[in-house]
């Protein structure tokens, strides 16, 4: 009989149309808020735009999601970590 892990991070890598929770919740508020401007403007260009740009946001989130480091300039950790206070004395003479 097989035996199964029980995996309790599955939060962490849910899924939603490609995203992860975090993105598709932005899409998700960038739906409804090109939703309002459809309501209010009532114009066909505007409707073209709102989709379009829509369509152009979960292309580059779904780019960001595949590619998680585009946006990572710089390293998580410090190279050094220590609870020693940084004191600016030089103790070497020259």
């Amino acid at each position: 009989m097989k035996q199964f892990e029980v995996y309790k991070n599955i939060r962490k890598r849910a899924v939603i149309f490609g995203l992860p929770i975090t993105l598709f919740a932005l899409m998700m508020v960038s739906i409804l808020g090109s939703l309002l401007i459809i309501i209010f403007s009532l114009s066909f260009k505007m409707i073209i735009t709102v989709l379009l740009l829509n369509a152009t946001l979960y292309v580059v989130l779904t780019r960001i999601s595949t590619n998680p480091s585009l946006f990572q300039f710089s390293k998580a950790f410090p190279k050094i970590i220590s609870n020693k206070k940084h004191v600016d004395y030089d103790y070497e003479q020259d």
